[in-house]
């Protein structure tokens, strides 16, 4: 949003990268503790908030950290916003598609029954359910992403896991389900759709999900990786790496997002891994 005229604050949990982070200005801040988030709103006074600190990896082995940074740190985060005299003009809050569990539907719109299945899908449920206590006192929105991936994203999930093991020629690599399906997005798409979302009133109360409408299989991406590096690679199922509640299929209905935020040109899974794979990093 920097290129949009915004001037970019985030928080760290660790005091160190807050202060060599070069992309835009960056606080040390706990969301566990209250005085802390309380004190870098009252430096920041943000005119717009994305929250997006959460612990995000399902198989998360601290299951109370699970609950307490994604129920209890956003509900200071909140708190902490509504006790400024000026209240921020939208709060988008990222929740996840994991809420909708496994369903018999195909695809899923927000309105659809939430089943989650796992910790951090209920952790994420009940993050939404707490922050309806603060709707009505200023502009509180939800977004429930369904999977997305890009450059950066941390090595223990699935796509830079592949793409990892593709760009250092690995002869092979261990997975848990492959025969699962998800709604991939490409994290440039997503990060457009929560800034437009953030700066329209109408979007103020309501939950949206952020997706494609497009499922791609575990497979397909192994096929698009072997066909962009010419690289073959024997997959092992790994028990280990499997999960009993793993979500079968996860895709998304993008139509109530489109209806407010416009369709945003996207990219395919083919563009999002050949980004990754030519990434030096």
């Amino acid at each position: 949003m920097s290129g949009q005229g915004f001037d970019v604050v985030g928080t760290s949990h660790d005091p160190v990268r807050a202060n060599v982070d070069g992309f835009c200005q960056l606080l040390p801040a706990d969301l566990l503790n209250f005085d802390e988030v309380m004190s870098v709103v009252r430096e920041v006074r943000p005119t717009h908030v994305v929250h997006l600190a959460a612990i995000s990896f399902v198989a998360h082995e601290d299951v109370r950290e699970i609950y307490d940074v994604n129920i209890v740190g956003t509900r200071n985060l909140l708190r902490a916003l509504v006790e400024m005299p000026e209240k921020p003009d939208g709060v988008l809050l990222t929740s996840s598609a994991n809420v909708y569990g496994n369903s018999d539907r195909e695809v899923l719109a927000e309105t659809d029954v939430v089943n989650p299945a796992n910790d951090y899908a209920v952790s994420k449920l009940g993050m939404e359910l707490m922050s309806r206590q603060f709707v009505h006192r200023m502009n509180v929105m939800i977004a429930r992403p369904f999977n997305y991936t890009g450059r950066g994203q941390a090595g223990n999930f699935l796509v830079p896991k592949i793409v990892d093991h593709f760009k250092s020629r690995q002869r092979v690599i261990e997975l848990g389900n492959v025969d699962v399906s998800r709604d991939f997005s490409d994290v440039r798409s997503v990060v457009a759709y929560l800034a437009r979302l953030l700066e329209l009133p109408q979007a103020s109360g309501q939950v949206y999900n952020i997706c494609s409408g497009r499922p791609v299989s575990l497979q397909s991406i192994i096929d698009i990786c072997e066909r962009i590096s010419g690289h073959k690679i024997e997959v092992i199922i790994n028990p280990k790496f499997q999960r009993a509640n793993d979500v079968k299929m996860l895709v998304g209905n993008p139509h109530k997002l489109h209806a407010v935020a416009g369709v945003i040109d996207t990219f395919t899974m083919e563009d999002t891994l050949r980004w990754m794979l030519d990434s030096e990093a």
